[in-house]
């Protein structure tokens, strides 16, 4: 294996680097006094013993600690998997005795939410790709889905549909069955998600359904239409899928996903591209909606429309490009949001009634007084589009992610043409997604934007230190608190390291993998991540080029590390081009002052999957890597080291 050496002696300290390890160290450290406030020392949450059943899903429990592998990937000490595996099978107890979980997998629930949690798995198995009893739970979960267990027939492979909105462990979950009546009355809640449908006489809004007759009538038309069949958000089970792929390369797991994803878009071209949001028993489109493509559970109409559909098209493409390399995968999502883009326009974003107003909060802030933007609809029904929000650049940019092309970049560029604020702006806050800073991490992309690192590090480091005093200075009764009570106190926060180190937006979070131009391993510990006091900042990507900077701050110790073409090794390097001192440091003994740093670059073929840097201590290189994209199997197997 090609090994380089840095020679360049750290001069300068960068402050990005010393932020990335301070905000690694100070995460580290904050997730023991978390689990002490709020677990049992066996690692359950402690909460309520009354209502067991309050939940008909398990994924809120599971989110309080779905990123702490993820930070162990990314260079945290060894005992963040120890904690994010013995958290995972200590939630999965929990949540068994609740009864929301049968053989450690949801009994049946919609993919929106089960998605939410199982990145948690997927994170797992990429960190430890051994590990035995997550192996065999990899093939089981996804042998729920094709037919493997006789107690989940989940899937249909006549008409290549999921018979339920509703699936799981237990099968086609049906919904509303137990309900002679069903209602869906006035919530306080849910009201911001509209009606779930447009089209009953008499209901006009929202406010209609706090008649108990209108509540029924309502329900009673859910349950004709949601009730069964498949919905396109059952697409959020594909990188359940892809995981049992990942980690066993059994080619059953890639044929099932070919066929489930290949009926999809059949579907969506019958429907001039736009993903169908429903189908019947019989494999049709609109079987229970009256032949509309609109209208199923977490369908385009409500809740949430584009936000989920949209994730759900992008993770069902990105595998199926991954292991066949067809840009049609690509292609099916780019489409949904190429034909919301077309009904696109600038409205004042205060008078807009959107559904997910808390997702903006950067946007709202960067505009200032004048909240005029550009706009696009999320959801669709009988009176035709609606619910006109800003468009995520979370989209176009996970698809560049992907592809590196200028296809998807040009997406971005265009949204940002039509919004009417500063993109290089840096709003300190953080939701649910631990996301939505793609704005000024692109610009910085592009050469605009060069305080970013810096900015976003410090935005971190300041979330954490808050969490952590919100969590010192919380006096309520853990079994009193709501179901995200935890989630919102969890001090770690990896937006910020993956766009730094790995130079990828967030990972999706319904479904989402880590997915990535580089990956990095300590090659003394034989393990993922960067090794101790390295920082490393990716600071170009480029469909066939990746620029990375790699600093030890260590001043007694060497490091090396060995970087990867792709996180899931998919990629194949070509060439790297490299920082070399020719001058002579550090200078004579009674010098007061350091002799000048002078350096050229070297370059070297590598045409491989990795390759190792040695970095002395107090040495820094810069990398100019050449990329061949898309030419390996993707897998969670270690490189040699």
């Amino acid at each position: 294996m090609i090994e380089i050496k840095a020679t360049v002696p750290l001069t300068e300290a960068p402050a990005w680097a010393v932020l990335e390890r301070q905000l690694i160290k100070v995460m580290e450290e904050a997730v023991q006094p978390f689990l002490d406030k709020y677990t049992h020392p066996d690692g359950r949450l402690i909460w309520k013993i009354g209502d067991r059943n309050s939940r008909d899903g398990a994924d809120d429990f599971y989110e309080s600690f779905g990123n702490w592998p993820l930070l162990y990937l990314l260079g945290g000490g060894d005992h963040l998997l120890a904690l994010g595996q013995r958290q995972w099978d200590a939630t999965t107890l929990l949540v068994e005795e609740y009864g929301h979980v049968h053989k450690e997998y949801e009994i049946g629930y919609d993919q929106f939410h089960q998605s939410e949690s199982y990145i948690y798995f997927y994170l797992l198995c990429m960190a430890d790709p051994t590990n035995e009893k997550n192996r065999e739970r990899a093939r089981r979960f996804a042998g729920f889905y094709l037919n493997e267990d006789p107690e989940a027939p989940n899937y249909d492979p006549e008409h290549k549909i999921i018979k339920c909105a509703h699936n799981g462990s237990k099968g086609p979950r049906w919904l509303y069955q137990e309900d002679s009546e069903p209602a869906y009355g006035y919530g306080a809640g849910m009201a911001r998600y509209g009606l779930p449908y447009e089209d009953l006489e008499g209901i006009d809004s929202v406010e209609d359904l706090k008649d108990p007759e209108k509540a029924r009538q309502m329900g009673q038309a859910m349950k004709e239409r949601m009730d069964k069949g498949d919905c396109a958000t059952n697409l959020h089970v594909t990188p359940l899928i892809a995981n049992a792929l990942y980690l066993t390369g059994d080619e059953k797991y890639r044929a099932w996903l070919i066929e489930y994803v290949d009926a999809w878009i059949e579907r969506a071209q019958d429907n001039d591209g736009l993903l169908p949001d429903n189908v019947g028993l019989s494999g049709e489109v609109g079987e229970y909606t009256g032949g509309r493509w609109y209208g199923s559970m977490y369908g385009w109409t409500w809740p949430h429309g584009f936000y989920n559909i949209a994730m759900a098209a992008i993770l069902a493409g990105t595998h199926c490009y991954l292991i066949t390399r067809d840009r049609k995968y690509l292609q099916m999502p780019r489409t949904q949001i190429e034909k919301v883009m077309e009904q696109g326009k600038m409205a004042d974003l205060e008078q807009e009634a959107m559904s997910l107003r808390e997702h903006w909060i950067g946007q709202m802030a960067a505009l200032g007084d004048d909240k005029v933007s550009y706009v696009v609809p999320y959801c669709y029904g009988a009176n035709g589009w609606s619910d006109f929000q800003p468009l995520a650049p979370m989209y176009p940019a996970a698809l560049w992610n992907i592809s590196g092309e200028e296809t998807d970049w040009q997406v971005l560029e265009e949204i940002r043409d039509k919004e009417t604020y500063d993109w290089r702006k840096v709003i300190p806050f953080h939701n649910k997604e631990d996301a939505y800073h793609e704005q000024p991490w692109i610009c910085y992309l592009r050469g605009e934007n060069p305080d970013y690192p810096v900015k976003i590090l410090q935005a971190a480091l300041a979330l954490v230190y808050r969490r952590m005093e919100l969590v010192r200075q919380d006096e309520t009764d853990p079994c009193d608190n709501h179901i995200h009570w935890w989630q919102e106190l969890n001090p770690v926060t990896t937006e910020a390291l993956i766009q730094m180190t790995l130079g990828a937006p967030q990972m999706l979070y319904n479904g989402g993998m880590l997915i990535a131009p580089l990956r990095y391993f300590d090659a003394e510990r034989k393990r993922p991540g960067l090794p101790e006091d390295i920082g490393a900042l990716v600071e170009k990507v480029e469909q066939e080029r990746v620029v990375v900077h790699l600093v030890n701050l260590s001043l007694l110790h060497g490091r090396r590390l060995l970087i990867q073409a792709g996180t899931l090794g998919e990629h194949r390097f070509t060439s790297v081009e490299y920082s070399v001192l020719t001058s002579v440091y550090p200078g004579e003994v009674g010098d007061y002052t350091a002799p000048p740093v002078e350096q050229t670059t070297e370059c070297q073929e590598v045409a491989a999957g990795q390759f190792q840097v040695e970095l002395p201590p107090g040495t820094e290189i810069r990398l100019k890597i050449g990329l061949a994209r898309h030419v390996n199997e993707p897998n969670y197997s270690f490189p040699e080291m």
